[in-house]
């Protein structure tokens, strides 16, 4: 068995985040893409998206943690946790929990953890700071 959290910093909370197989990775930041990116064959061009961050707001003044309103479209998210360097691949995958609910991200082979796209469906999405949206596995489970 994996012990993901010696390969993992930033950690919100392990016994949660340890609950079902692989561990659950938490939203810290959704970024909306504001200007296009650049790609060429080469990469001598090679430009990223210009993102910002996307409004967030408390549904109480009581509460400790904001949501998101996220329309229809595609939103870029950061994670609260960072892989601490080891060569060891993971695969990233969205939670069923998301999936569910009309977002997704694609399943993604790391050795960092990158911003990765949310598409939201028709409907939008809510999404609370600290949710936990992906599970992180081991490249041989997934």
């Amino acid at each position: 068995m994996v012990e993901y959290a010696q390969f993992l910093d930033g950690i919100v909370h392990e016994p949660t985040q340890t609950e079902g197989r692989g561990f659950d990775l938490t939203v810290s930041e959704v970024y909306e893409i504001t200007g296009p990116g650049r790609v060429d064959f080469g990469g001598g061009e090679l430009e990223p998206a210009e993102t910002t961050p996307h409004d967030s707001e408390k549904r109480d003044p009581e509460d400790d943690y904001e949501w998101w309103h996220l329309d229809a479209g595609q939103y870029l998210i950061e994670y609260n946790e960072s892989l601490t360097g080891s060569d060891m691949a993971f695969t990233v995958q969205t939670r069923t929990d998301l999936l569910e609910r009309g977002a997704a991200h694609p399943t993604l082979s790391v050795t960092t953890l990158p911003r990765v796209p949310l598409s939201v469906g028709g409907a939008g999405f809510r999404l609370k700071e600290n949710a936990r949206v992906s599970t992180l596995v081991t490249a041989e489970r997934a």
